[in-house]
């Protein structure tokens, strides 16, 4: 029950930081992805990665952007799984490293993600080269600061038996 509890809570706390963007040339910037990153470092990869998906997923529909929900669901799902995974996996004893491994790995796939979406599913074809830039700072901030919200939460005693399976 307390994942399903602290699931629901970084669903939302992903929703919220989503919401809160800043325009950039093409698109926008937002915070979602250092609590996606958050979520999978701090709860089970599974129960980061609903997370992850359904709060990005309802940013998405809050903010009236409905075509892209399907795709940040499963981007963002995907995301959290891999950096979950790779954190737990990694045979490195530095918990920074597999961190920043495990952030820049899982926005490698938000970058590839949402650029075949685009490219492929809406159509933009090689005009979607142009959100990849205000991506690329996205996903710098999103590991930066998940890194960072992570080293600074991990050794709180609540939390800690959250990543057990």
């Amino acid at each position: 029950m307390k994942k399903l509890v602290f699931s629901a809570l970084f669903a939302a706390l992903t929703c919220c930081a989503t919401l809160l963007r800043f325009p950039a040339g093409i698109g926008y910037i937002h915070a979602g992805d250092a609590v996606v990153l958050l979520a999978a470092f701090l709860l089970d990869p599974l129960w980061g990665a609903f997370a992850a998906g359904l709060g990005s997923a309802l940013a998405d529909l809050l903010a009236g952007y409905a075509l892209y929900a399907p795709a940040s669901l499963v981007i963002k799902l995907l995301m959290a799984l891999t950096a979950g995974l790779v954190l737990r996996k990694c045979p490195v004893k530095r918990e920074t490293f597999k961190a920043v491994t495990a952030g820049v790995l899982a926005e490698l796939i938000m970058l590839a993600g949402y650029f075949c979406f685009e490219c492929f599913v809406l159509g933009y074809g090689a005009a979607a080269l142009g959100s990849v830039p205000t991506n690329l700072i996205q996903a710098a901030f999103g590991v930066a600061a998940g890194v960072s919200l992570y080293g600074a939460l991990a050794k709180y005693p609540g939390l800690a038996d959250l990543k057990r399976r």
